[in-house]
């Protein structure tokens, strides 16, 4: 059934930077997270292109130390935080699923389909 997931308010995530979250596709439980950079939001799936392993290690670190970039924590991918394109590491060129996501009156959505 269509509709709406609540994750954060759009100041919760400005101040956290990346907020982890669960959710369902197709009836799979699966992770993702919301991620705050140069003023605009992106959801992406929890799940680095190279292997099906989470980007973080559960900590909701996603962001390198320069904060430029996502990394994954096991294999040192790097991806762009607007795009999900990953621009060095094992998986170069592939992109993380990124997640359809809304904002209405300060709360941040993830649009569900099933």
């Amino acid at each position: 059934m269509p509709g709406k997931l609540r994750l954060a308010t759009v100041g919760e995530l400005e101040q956290r930077k990346t907020i982890r979250f669960q959710y369902r596709d197709e009836g799979i439980p699966r992770e993702g997270f919301l991620a705050w950079y140069e003023g605009q939001i992106r959801g992406y799936e929890n799940r680095c292109k190279h292997l099906p392993l989470p980007l973080d290690y559960g900590d909701g670190q996603f962001f390198t130390r320069d904060g430029l970039s996502f990394i994954c924590q096991t294999h040192g991918a790097v991806y762009e935080p607007l795009t999900g394109k990953c621009t060095a590491g094992p998986c170069a060129g592939a992109e993380l699923k990124m997640l359809p996501i809304a904002v209405e009156n300060g709360e941040i959505y993830l649009e569900i389909s099933d």
